[in-house]
């Protein structure tokens, strides 16, 4: 099992910026993918960035250039910089870890973020 807690979001103006961070714990070792996904309120969850346990990193189109995914394996940690922020990156963010050799999925709670006009 891998418990998830993100931290990080609130309110900011357009243009601002904001950093998420996603706390690992448990059986961590065999995380292979840990990522961001991001649900706006009507609108399906989606990919926003992942990174691999190599270090490898992929981005959905909408945030290529503003947001960058990291980690920090002695914090056990992953953060997501967001810069340049637009209304239409409101939403409720998601940390995901997952593990491909026992199929393991597992997700935060979850952190607001809200990007003003």
């Amino acid at each position: 099992q891998v418990q998830l807690v993100e931290s990080g979001g609130g309110l900011v103006q357009a243009g601002g910026s904001l950093r998420l961070s996603c706390a690992a714990s448990g059986s961590i070792f065999s995380i292979n993918v840990m990522g961001w996904y991001r649900q706006a309120l009507g609108k399906q969850r989606e990919l926003v960035a992942t990174i691999t346990n190599g270090g490898s990193t992929n981005y959905a189109d909408s945030v290529k250039g503003r947001f960058t995914i990291s980690r920090d394996d002695a914090k056990n940690t992953v953060y997501l910089q967001m810069n340049s922020l637009k209304p239409e990156d409101t939403a409720v963010y998601y940390c995901n870890a997952r593990q491909w050799a026992t199929f393991g999925n597992y997700w935060g709670q979850g952190t607001q973020v809200t990007v003003s006009s």
